[in-house]
């Protein structure tokens, strides 16, 4: 039964929802029902279709191969997400001390491109194919371990709503926790403890 491993993959597939609608949160920057539902449904299609390739893969190896690749990969993900959270917040770091003696790139990545504190149809559309890419990866992996695609991308739809929702409805509070700022760091390691467990069932 995977049904630990669909819930744990919809999670962290999810974190970078989380962390953006904190930001946004912010910002008070409002995400409409329609456009949460947009990425959603984006972040859905994207992790079905990358489910269904790991599972297409699966035609060509045996099982236990693909389950081992599979999991492999998940775990390389983690890891590489661990180390790229720990490199982006040591460039943030320097980038700080540049901004205290005036110089410094200041600009920032904001979902709201037109500062409306108003995310439109077409932002989220935009937003949402840039998050559905960053988990293209984990869904072939999740796909190549025989996890359920169907489950696992409902799973993700849900996810998604309530994550996207609530982080941006209390962004200023969640920023104070360690979600905010530990949000990939999280996500590495629930991504290497699913692969291992992968591993073994």
């Amino acid at each position: 039964m995977h049904l630990i491993s669909v819930l744990l993959i919809a999670l962290v597939s999810n974190l970078d929802n989380l962390a953006i609608g904190i930001s946004l949160g912010i910002r008070s920057t409002k995400i409409p029902v329609l456009s949460n539902g947009i990425i959603a449904g984006i972040t859905m299609a994207g992790t079905y279709l990358s489910m269904n390739a790991g599972v297409f893969i699966t035609g060509y190896i045996s099982s236990r191969t693909t389950n081992l690749l599979g999991s492999a990969i998940i775990v390389l993900i983690g890891v590489w997400s661990i180390v790229n959270s720990l490199r982006l917040r040591t460039a943030r770091s320097a980038d700080s001390d540049d901004y205290e003696h005036g110089y410094g790139n200041r600009s920032s990545a904001n979902a709201d491109v037109f500062h409306k504190h108003v995310i439109s149809i077409k932002e989220s559309a935009g937003l949402s194919i840039a998050l559905a890419l960053n988990n293209l990866a984990t869904g072939i992996g999740a796909g190549a371990t025989g996890i359920s695609p169907i489950w696992t991308t409902i799973s993700v739809g849900v996810f998604s709503l309530l994550f996207i929702g609530f982080g941006s409805r209390f962004g200023f509070t969640l920023a104070r926790s360690w979600l905010g700022s530990y949000s990939k760091i999280a996500a590495g390691i629930l991504l290497i403890l699913i692969g291992i467990y992968e591993m073994f069932i």
